[in-house]
Protein backbone atom coordinates (compact mmCIF):
# COMPACT_ATOMS: atom_id res chain seq x y z
CA UNK A 1 0.00 0.00 0.00
CA UNK A 2 1.27 3.46 -0.86
CA UNK A 3 1.89 5.72 2.13
CA UNK A 4 -0.12 8.58 0.64
CA UNK A 5 -3.65 8.85 2.02
CA UNK A 6 -6.39 11.07 0.63
CA UNK A 7 -8.56 12.97 3.10
CA UNK A 8 -11.95 13.60 1.50
CA UNK A 9 -13.50 16.46 3.47
CA UNK A 10 -16.91 18.07 3.67
CA UNK A 11 -16.13 21.31 5.56
CA UNK A 12 -19.82 22.07 6.18
CA UNK A 13 -20.78 18.70 7.68
CA UNK A 14 -22.34 18.82 11.15
CA UNK A 15 -22.71 22.62 10.98
CA UNK A 16 -19.01 23.15 10.42
CA UNK A 17 -17.60 20.19 12.35
CA UNK A 18 -16.17 18.76 9.14
CA UNK A 19 -13.62 21.56 8.75
CA UNK A 20 -12.47 21.23 12.38
CA UNK A 21 -12.40 17.42 12.23
CA UNK A 22 -9.98 17.25 9.32
CA UNK A 23 -7.00 18.43 11.38
CA UNK A 24 -7.02 15.79 14.17
CA UNK A 25 -7.79 13.07 11.64
CA UNK A 26 -4.87 14.16 9.46
CA UNK A 27 -2.60 14.38 12.52
CA UNK A 28 -3.43 10.78 13.50
CA UNK A 29 -2.64 9.56 9.99
CA UNK A 30 0.65 11.49 9.83
CA UNK A 31 1.66 10.21 13.27
CA UNK A 32 1.27 6.68 11.87
CA UNK A 33 3.70 7.51 9.07
CA UNK A 34 1.31 8.35 6.24
CA UNK A 35 1.49 11.41 4.04
CA UNK A 36 -1.88 13.13 3.70
CA UNK A 37 -3.37 15.17 0.91
CA UNK A 38 -6.78 16.79 1.25
CA UNK A 39 -9.48 17.22 -1.38
CA UNK A 40 -12.58 19.35 -0.93
CA UNK A 41 -14.37 20.09 -4.19
CA UNK A 42 -16.49 23.08 -5.15
CA UNK A 43 -19.67 21.00 -4.92
CA UNK A 44 -20.68 17.35 -4.62
CA UNK A 45 -20.08 16.58 -8.30
CA UNK A 46 -16.65 18.21 -8.29
CA UNK A 47 -15.71 16.50 -5.02
CA UNK A 48 -16.67 13.10 -6.45
CA UNK A 49 -14.64 13.77 -9.61
CA UNK A 50 -11.60 14.57 -7.46
CA UNK A 51 -12.12 11.50 -5.26
CA UNK A 52 -12.37 9.20 -8.26
CA UNK A 53 -9.20 10.73 -9.68
CA UNK A 54 -7.38 10.03 -6.41
CA UNK A 55 -8.54 6.40 -6.48
CA UNK A 56 -7.45 6.00 -10.10
CA UNK A 57 -4.14 7.60 -9.18
CA UNK A 58 -3.42 4.86 -6.65
CA UNK A 59 -4.04 6.56 -3.31
CA UNK A 60 -3.46 4.23 -0.37
CA UNK A 61 -6.93 4.96 1.03
CA UNK A 62 -9.78 7.41 0.76
CA UNK A 63 -10.77 8.74 4.19
CA UNK A 64 -14.13 10.53 4.22
CA UNK A 65 -14.55 13.28 6.81
CA UNK A 66 -18.17 14.35 7.23
CA UNK A 67 -21.56 12.73 7.57
CA UNK A 68 -23.54 10.15 5.68
CA UNK A 69 -23.68 12.35 2.59
CA UNK A 70 -19.89 12.41 2.42
CA UNK A 71 -19.71 8.68 3.11
CA UNK A 72 -22.15 8.13 0.25
CA UNK A 73 -20.00 10.20 -2.12
CA UNK A 74 -16.91 8.28 -1.04
CA UNK A 75 -18.66 4.97 -1.73
CA UNK A 76 -19.29 6.03 -5.31
CA UNK A 77 -15.51 6.51 -5.70
CA UNK A 78 -14.19 3.34 -4.03
CA UNK A 79 -16.92 0.68 -4.47
CA UNK A 80 -15.77 -2.11 -6.74
CA UNK A 81 -12.10 -1.18 -6.29
CA UNK A 82 -9.55 -2.43 -3.77
CA UNK A 83 -8.89 1.06 -2.42
CA UNK A 84 -9.73 1.04 1.31
CA UNK A 85 -12.32 3.44 2.70
CA UNK A 86 -11.81 5.13 6.05
CA UNK A 87 -14.50 7.11 7.82
CA UNK A 88 -14.28 10.03 10.23
CA UNK A 89 -17.95 10.60 11.10
CA UNK A 90 -18.77 14.13 12.21
CA UNK A 91 -22.11 14.74 10.52
CA UNK A 92 -25.66 14.80 11.82
CA UNK A 93 -26.73 11.19 11.22
CA UNK A 94 -23.52 9.13 10.93
CA UNK A 95 -25.40 5.89 10.34
CA UNK A 96 -22.74 4.33 8.13
CA UNK A 97 -20.20 4.78 10.94
CA UNK A 98 -22.65 3.10 13.31
CA UNK A 99 -22.97 0.20 10.86
CA UNK A 100 -19.20 -0.20 10.96
CA UNK A 101 -18.95 0.23 14.74
CA UNK A 102 -16.79 3.34 14.38
CA UNK A 103 -16.64 6.40 16.67
CA UNK A 104 -19.09 9.22 16.05
CA UNK A 105 -18.06 12.88 16.44
CA UNK A 106 -14.63 11.93 17.78
CA UNK A 107 -12.31 12.68 14.84
CA UNK A 108 -9.07 12.02 16.71
CA UNK A 109 -10.23 8.55 17.80
CA UNK A 110 -11.62 7.77 14.35
CA UNK A 111 -8.38 8.92 12.72
CA UNK A 112 -6.33 6.67 14.99
CA UNK A 113 -8.55 3.67 14.25
CA UNK A 114 -8.25 4.24 10.50
CA UNK A 115 -4.48 4.75 10.76
CA UNK A 116 -3.99 1.60 12.86
CA UNK A 117 -6.15 -0.46 10.50
CA UNK A 118 -4.27 0.72 7.43
CA UNK A 119 -0.85 0.30 9.02
CA UNK A 120 -1.68 -3.19 10.31
CA UNK A 121 -3.51 -4.19 7.13
CA UNK A 122 -6.63 -4.87 9.20
CA UNK A 123 -9.16 -4.34 6.45
CA UNK A 124 -12.50 -6.04 5.85
CA UNK A 125 -14.80 -6.36 2.90
CA UNK A 126 -18.45 -5.48 3.41
CA UNK A 127 -21.53 -5.58 1.22
CA UNK A 128 -23.20 -2.60 -0.42
CA UNK A 129 -26.54 -2.01 -2.04
CA UNK A 130 -26.67 -0.98 -5.69
CA UNK A 131 -29.57 0.85 -7.35
CA UNK A 132 -29.29 2.12 -10.92
CA UNK A 133 -25.53 2.51 -10.62
CA UNK A 134 -25.63 4.22 -7.20
CA UNK A 135 -24.10 2.46 -4.19
CA UNK A 136 -25.45 2.66 -0.65
CA UNK A 137 -24.20 1.38 2.67
CA UNK A 138 -27.08 1.79 5.09
CA UNK A 139 -30.82 1.82 4.25
CA UNK A 140 -33.02 2.39 1.22
CA UNK A 141 -36.11 4.12 2.60
CA UNK A 142 -39.51 4.30 0.93
CA UNK A 143 -42.91 5.33 2.19
CA UNK A 144 -43.75 7.41 5.24
CA UNK A 145 -40.09 8.05 6.02
CA UNK A 146 -39.22 9.12 2.48
CA UNK A 147 -42.29 11.37 2.38
CA UNK A 148 -41.01 13.07 5.52
CA UNK A 149 -37.70 13.59 3.71
CA UNK A 150 -39.50 14.99 0.67
CA UNK A 151 -41.47 17.45 2.76
CA UNK A 152 -38.49 18.44 4.91
CA UNK A 153 -36.37 19.10 1.85
CA UNK A 154 -39.04 21.48 0.52
CA UNK A 155 -39.13 23.49 3.75
CA UNK A 156 -36.96 26.57 4.29
CA UNK A 157 -37.74 26.87 8.00
CA UNK A 158 -36.83 25.87 10.63
CA UNK A 159 -33.22 24.73 10.22
CA UNK A 160 -31.66 21.44 11.26
CA UNK A 161 -33.55 18.44 12.60
CA UNK A 162 -36.55 20.53 13.74
CA UNK A 163 -37.49 20.87 10.09
CA UNK A 164 -37.92 17.11 9.83
CA UNK A 165 -39.81 16.95 13.11
CA UNK A 166 -42.36 19.37 11.67
CA UNK A 167 -42.41 17.46 8.40
CA UNK A 168 -43.15 14.25 10.32
CA UNK A 169 -46.09 15.88 12.10
CA UNK A 170 -47.48 17.09 8.78
CA UNK A 171 -47.14 13.64 7.21
CA UNK A 172 -48.78 12.02 10.24
CA UNK A 173 -51.79 14.25 9.70
CA UNK A 174 -52.24 12.88 6.19
CA UNK A 175 -51.17 9.30 6.92
CA UNK A 176 -52.70 6.63 4.72
CA UNK A 177 -51.53 3.18 3.59
CA UNK A 178 -49.42 2.89 0.46
CA UNK A 179 -50.12 0.11 -2.06
CA UNK A 180 -46.76 -1.55 -2.82
CA UNK A 181 -45.68 -4.23 -5.23
CA UNK A 182 -42.77 -6.03 -3.57
CA UNK A 183 -40.66 -8.70 -5.26
CA UNK A 184 -37.90 -10.58 -3.46
CA UNK A 185 -35.18 -12.50 -5.36
CA UNK A 186 -37.26 -12.72 -8.56
CA UNK A 187 -40.05 -14.48 -6.69
CA UNK A 188 -43.74 -13.76 -6.97
CA UNK A 189 -44.97 -10.18 -6.84
CA UNK A 190 -46.46 -9.42 -3.43
CA UNK A 191 -49.17 -6.77 -3.40
CA UNK A 192 -49.26 -5.24 0.06
CA UNK A 193 -50.48 -2.12 1.82
CA UNK A 194 -47.82 -0.68 4.08
CA UNK A 195 -46.72 2.46 5.88
CA UNK A 196 -43.12 2.01 4.75
CA UNK A 197 -40.68 -0.51 3.35
CA UNK A 198 -37.01 -0.19 4.32
CA UNK A 199 -34.25 -2.18 2.61
CA UNK A 200 -31.26 -2.43 4.92
CA UNK A 201 -27.67 -3.29 4.15
CA UNK A 202 -26.91 -1.59 7.47
CA UNK A 203 -29.12 -1.39 10.51
CA UNK A 204 -29.98 2.28 10.93
CA UNK A 205 -30.96 5.53 9.29
CA UNK A 206 -31.99 8.98 10.43
CA UNK A 207 -29.28 9.27 13.09
CA UNK A 208 -29.64 5.95 14.90
CA UNK A 209 -33.15 4.72 14.09
CA UNK A 210 -32.51 0.96 13.88
CA UNK A 211 -35.22 0.27 11.31
CA UNK A 212 -33.39 -2.88 10.08
CA UNK A 213 -31.91 -3.70 13.46
CA UNK A 214 -30.55 -7.16 12.61
CA UNK A 215 -29.05 -6.29 9.22
CA UNK A 216 -25.54 -7.69 8.70
CA UNK A 217 -23.44 -5.95 6.02
CA UNK A 218 -21.37 -9.10 5.47
CA UNK A 219 -24.05 -11.75 4.84
CA UNK A 220 -24.84 -10.96 1.20
CA UNK A 221 -28.48 -10.20 2.02
CA UNK A 222 -30.66 -7.19 2.73
CA UNK A 223 -32.99 -7.10 5.70
CA UNK A 224 -36.32 -5.80 4.36
CA UNK A 225 -38.46 -4.26 7.10
CA UNK A 226 -42.13 -3.80 6.25
CA UNK A 227 -44.24 -1.67 8.57
CA UNK A 228 -47.79 -2.59 7.68
CA UNK A 229 -50.95 -0.54 7.42
CA UNK A 230 -50.84 1.53 10.63
CA UNK A 231 -53.14 4.05 12.23
CA UNK A 232 -51.57 7.25 13.50
CA UNK A 233 -51.75 6.02 17.08
CA UNK A 234 -50.11 2.69 16.19
CA UNK A 235 -47.31 4.40 14.26
CA UNK A 236 -46.69 6.76 17.19
CA UNK A 237 -46.43 3.67 19.40
CA UNK A 238 -44.11 1.79 17.06
CA UNK A 239 -41.75 4.56 15.97
CA UNK A 240 -40.09 5.37 19.33
CA UNK A 241 -39.12 1.69 19.57
CA UNK A 242 -37.07 2.03 16.37
CA UNK A 243 -34.16 3.56 18.28
CA UNK A 244 -33.65 0.31 20.20
CA UNK A 245 -34.74 -1.98 17.39
CA UNK A 246 -37.54 -3.45 19.50
CA UNK A 247 -40.17 -2.49 16.91
CA UNK A 248 -39.35 -5.69 15.02
CA UNK A 249 -41.48 -7.69 17.46
CA UNK A 250 -44.59 -5.58 16.82
CA UNK A 251 -47.35 -7.48 14.97
CA UNK A 252 -47.51 -4.77 12.29
CA UNK A 253 -43.82 -5.28 11.43
CA UNK A 254 -42.40 -8.09 9.30
CA UNK A 255 -38.84 -8.71 8.14
CA UNK A 256 -37.70 -10.52 5.00
CA UNK A 257 -34.20 -11.28 3.73
CA UNK A 258 -33.22 -11.14 0.08
CA UNK A 259 -30.29 -10.32 -2.19
CA UNK A 260 -32.51 -8.53 -4.71
CA UNK A 261 -35.49 -6.34 -3.90
CA UNK A 262 -37.87 -4.74 -6.38
CA UNK A 263 -40.10 -1.99 -5.00
CA UNK A 264 -42.95 -0.33 -6.83
CA UNK A 265 -45.46 2.24 -5.56
CA UNK A 266 -47.02 5.34 -7.06
CA UNK A 267 -45.84 8.75 -5.91
CA UNK A 268 -43.03 7.48 -3.66
CA UNK A 269 -39.39 8.59 -3.77
CA UNK A 270 -36.63 6.23 -2.66
CA UNK A 271 -33.84 7.54 -0.45
CA UNK A 272 -30.61 5.68 0.31
CA UNK A 273 -28.00 6.87 2.81
CA UNK A 274 -30.26 9.91 3.15
CA UNK A 275 -29.88 10.88 -0.51
CA UNK A 276 -32.72 10.80 -3.07
CA UNK A 277 -32.48 7.96 -5.60
CA UNK A 278 -35.58 8.81 -7.60
CA UNK A 279 -39.17 7.67 -7.88
CA UNK A 280 -40.21 4.05 -7.44
CA UNK A 281 -40.13 1.53 -9.06
CA UNK A 282 -36.55 0.77 -8.03
CA UNK A 283 -34.53 -2.43 -7.90
CA UNK A 284 -31.83 -2.86 -5.25
CA UNK A 285 -29.16 -5.55 -5.39
CA UNK A 286 -26.89 -6.57 -2.52
CA UNK A 287 -23.31 -6.87 -3.80
CA UNK A 288 -21.09 -8.99 -1.57
CA UNK A 289 -17.73 -7.54 -0.55
CA UNK A 290 -18.23 -4.43 -2.67
CA UNK A 291 -16.04 -2.16 -0.56
CA UNK A 292 -12.95 -2.61 1.61
CA UNK A 293 -13.12 -0.64 4.85
CA UNK A 294 -10.46 0.34 7.37
CA UNK A 295 -11.81 0.13 10.88
CA UNK A 296 -12.67 -2.09 13.81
Amino acid sequence: MTSEITLFVNPTAGRGRGAHAAQPAASALRAAGFSVRTILGEDAADALTRARAAVRGGTGALVAVGGDGMASLALQAVAGTRTPLGLVAVGTGNDFARTLGLPVRDPAAAGRIVADALKGDRLRDIDLGLVNGTWFGTVLASGFDSRVNDRGNRMNWPVGRFRYDLAMLAELASLKPIPYRLTLDDGEVREIEATLVAVGNGSSYGGGMRICADADPTDGLFDVTVVGDCSRSTLLTVFPRVYKGTHLSHPKVTVHRAAKVELAADGITGYADGEPLGALPLTARCVRGAVRVAGL
